[in-house]
């Protein structure tokens, strides 16, 4: 995924944590760098002072820097006259317009010459304005959009709101990004996170990213001043378009572990009480081994279950469950789905990919 961490100079982290935090990003396999130009409570020497090595920092891990921008940008730059090519010689790749921007200013944009990406407020999105941008012919391979983050209690948007504005984007193939909060230095002055959804607050970072994947978007970013070198490599490692769950193993049999490790595929015909993976009989047979009964429960709402060799030609058959059965001792019980995450279940539609994530 070409996912990203958010940069604040003059704001929160020195410049040695910034630099610092940059490299660590990228070898986590961030390619991206969010930051914003015009926060109040900045301290605007020590932006001037630090942002063009910051800059440099990125460009040496070839990253693709997004500034949101706002005409009062300028004066902060010393840009005299608004130009892409200004920005680019700063390195500053792909410009979030916010507001003093027109239609007029967003399509002329998209046709830069300077390679300079065009990016849209997702969250405050419109049918109306994307129409007009049709209309008027707009660059749609230079646009990508992102959603905002929301620093007050109470403001972020909801999953309906953010699930029916990125549909509108997808409709015309805009790759839209959306933010986490992190658990590590929250951003200044309110220090509360900085969610896209209000239901990401309080949650792990790690969780909030694999449930707006679920919900379809294409890239995260960490938006609080210094995640944690665990929110790092999790959210850096996660897989684009697919259901990731959290889950306990319950079974210590390696073949039935070397099984779970894959992704699957959810089938096109949709049971009623399980959701079943597409090639796990396959995928054993591949491996050339058997599955021996073990851990034949009962089966609740979460759990993720494996047919034993019992089950004859069904053998492998993966399923986790969505209505409570009984134990059957053709059915091993090899792993749970943590049950605060157990409504993730609903986003593994036919057709789409899953995987797990254990914790012994």
């Amino acid at each position: 995924m070409n996912n990203g961490i958010s940069i604040y100079p003059g704001l929160d982290n020195t410049l040695e944590e910034n630099l610092e935090l940059i490299d660590k990003a990228a070898a986590c396999g961030f390619r991206r760098i969010f930051t914003s130009l015009h926060i109040p409570e900045t301290n605007v020497q020590a932006l001037k002072r630090e942002l063009s090595e910051l800059l440099r920092e990125a460009r040496r891990h070839n990253m693709e820097v997004i500034s949101d921008i706002s005409p009062t940008t300028m004066d902060l730059l010393g840009i005299k006259e608004f130009s892409p090519s200004a920005f680019r010689m700063l390195g500053i790749t792909t410009l979030r317009l916010d507001y003093g921007f027109g239609l007029e200013d967003i399509v002329k944009l998209s046709h830069n010459k300077q390679d300079i990406r065009i990016q849209l407020n997702a969250s405050t999105i419109t049918g109306k304005l994307l129409s007009a941008l049709v209309e008027m012919q707009a660059n749609f391979r230079q646009i990508d959009a992102l959603h905002n983050f929301y620093p007050r209690r109470g403001t972020g948007i909801s999953e309906e709101c953010l699930v029916r504005k990125t549909m509108m984007l997808h409709k015309l193939k805009i790759k839209t990004g959306a933010f986490v909060p992190s658990q590590g230095r929250r951003r200044s002055p309110l220090q509360d996170g900085l969610p896209t959804m209000e239901d990401h607050r309080d949650e792990s970072a790690e969780l909030a990213a694999r449930h707006l994947i679920a919900l379809g978007i294409d890239s995260i970013f960490i938006s609080d001043s210094l995640p944690t070198d665990e929110e790092l490599h999790s959210i850096g490692s996660l897989n684009n378009n697919q259901v990731t769950l959290g889950a306990k193993l319950l079974t210590k049999d390696p073949v039935q572990r070397e099984l779970l490790s894959h992704t699957f595929t959810a089938r096109a015909d949709e049971a009623r009480d399980a959701i079943r993976a597409e090639e796990s009989r396959q995928i054993l047979k591949d491996m050339g081994e058997k599955i021996r009964p073990d851990n034949t429960i009962i089966r609740p709402i979460g759990a993720v279950t494996l047919d034993n060799v019992d089950y004859q030609r069904y053998m492998g058959e993966l399923q986790i469950i969505r209505t409570p059965q009984e134990a059957d001792a053709r059915t091993n019980v090899a792993a749970m789905v943590e049950e605060s995450e157990v409504n993730m279940l609903q986003y593994i539609t036919p057709g789409r990919k899953f995987s797990f994530r254990f914790k012994e």
